[in-house]
């Protein structure tokens, strides 16, 4: 058992990366279990479409309204006790989710209000979190770090939170939502037991939209981070765009049955845990600018290849390799990032980033729609192949400067 415990937690990087890997693993099963309870929750309120969409939106909506607050704080308090309160606010929201369904009160009207509050209380939550794997652990083991964190995201947010909580809402609606409260309050625990490393206070006092300003200026002048962050925005969007419609490409396309179609996401987690396994064997044989251009061609081949099937099986096959190359590019741009970034501006820069993403999701998304409304289903994965191809070849070059752009820094 203690050689188990070495290989996932080594020693070198200390107790409280111990307690911060225990408090996201714990967390993500709660988010988990959200991923397939919350939608069967507004499914079971309301029989409109647009409602349902809207519920999936207002989850994602605060990224873009409050992301650049969220950086701000974490870079101008105390890291720790900002994830302490943000998942103590998230424990409150459900828990009180929990006493409107346990006593027959539970409308759409207050299921959209606890799925706004839970996003705005996540973007803080998580966007602060990410700042503390920086503070734990040597810059050369963040790539180990990243790597943990991501296997647990896999395994309890991906693989085995979603059917637990289809299960558990089969037993009683109110099931689901009662464990994930007990997850986070215990995530809540283990993080209050991380140590970090004593930092100096900031000398002077600054506004707001002064931190933020900083944040953009930084990234704008430090080209590779700004570089790996366009690249992380163009593509979200293409990726997105395809995603959109996927429900629609796998059952009228590609005729595959809803159970087929839930088999997707299977085989993209098991494509994930098997490049999580990997990514450090990758990382100690591969050089990192190598890595990083076949993460990118695969997914431009990735996209070419959905464009061009026609079996199920073929499709299960394609999201398996997906995953499996999504995640070791997820742990090494995530890693590299870091690497870059100077502690005073990890939780903007972090913010910003998190910003691409969920922006190039949105804009993926409402492109994806009307590519395919005139163009076809097939359409969408012929644009994204061409988007991600070109953005490839511009930055090409680039990449060897993104992958070593925390030499600078570390040294």
């Amino acid at each position: 058992m203690s050689a188990l415990v070495e290989t996932v937690f080594p020693r070198r990087l200390g107790r409280p990366f111990r307690w911060l890997v225990s408090a996201s693993w714990t967390s993500n099963i709660g988010d988990g279990i959200a991923i397939a309870a919350g939608p069967l929750l507004v499914a079971s309120q309301t029989d409109s479409a647009f409602l349902v969409a809207l519920a999936a939106m207002l989850e994602r909506l605060p990224w873009l309204v409050f992301g650049l607050w969220a950086g701000v704080l974490a870079d101008r308090l105390d890291r720790r006790a900002v994830v302490v309160v943000a998942n103590l606010v998230r424990a409150v929201v459900i828990a009180l989710l929990v006493g409107f369904i346990a006593t027959g009160s539970v409308s759409i009207a207050v299921v959209l209000v606890a799925m706004f509050l839970w996003g705005t209380a996540e973007v803080f939550a998580d966007t602060t979190q990410q700042t503390l794997l920086p503070m734990l652990v040597e810059p050369k083991d963040l790539g180990t770090g990243n790597q943990r964190l991501q296997a647990g995201f896999l395994t309890a947010n991906q693989f085995v939170g979603p059917p637990v909580g289809a299960f558990l809402f089969a037993a009683g609606m109110v099931w689901p939502f009662v464990v994930q409260v007990v997850a986070v309050a215990l995530a809540v625990v283990l993080v209050s037991r991380v140590r970090l490393p004593d930092v100096e206070p900031r000398a002077e006092r600054t506004h707001v939209r002064q931190d933020m300003a900083e944040g953009f200026r930084w990234i704008w002048h430090h080209k590779p981070v700004r570089t790996l962050a366009l690249v992380i925005l163009t593509f979200n969007v293409t990726w997105a765009a395809p995603g959109a419609i996927l429900v629609k490409y796998a059952l009228d396309h590609l005729h595959m049955s809803e159970v087929q179609y839930g088999l997707l996401t299977t085989a993209g987690a098991v494509g994930g845990i098997l490049g999580t396994v990997a990514y450090g064997w990758l990382e100690r044989h591969v050089a990192l600018a190598t890595l990083m251009r076949i993460c990118l061609t695969l997914e431009v081949l990735y996209h070419a290849a959905f464009a061009l099937a026609s079996t199920a099986w073929v499709a299960l096959l394609i999201m398996g390799v997906f995953g499996v190359y999504a995640f070791v590019w997820g742990t090494l741009s995530t890693t590299v990032r870091q690497r870059a970034v100077p502690r005073e501006f990890q939780g903007r820069v972090g913010s910003i980033y998190m910003i691409c993403v969920f922006g190039g999701i949105a804009l993926g998304q409402l492109l994806g729609g009307v590519i395919a409304e005139h163009w076809g289903l097939v359409a969408p994965w012929w644009f994204a192949c061409a988007g991600a191809g070109l953005t490839l070849a511009l930055v090409w070059r680039s990449l060897t400067n993104i992958a070593h752009a925390g030499a600078v820094h570390e040294a």
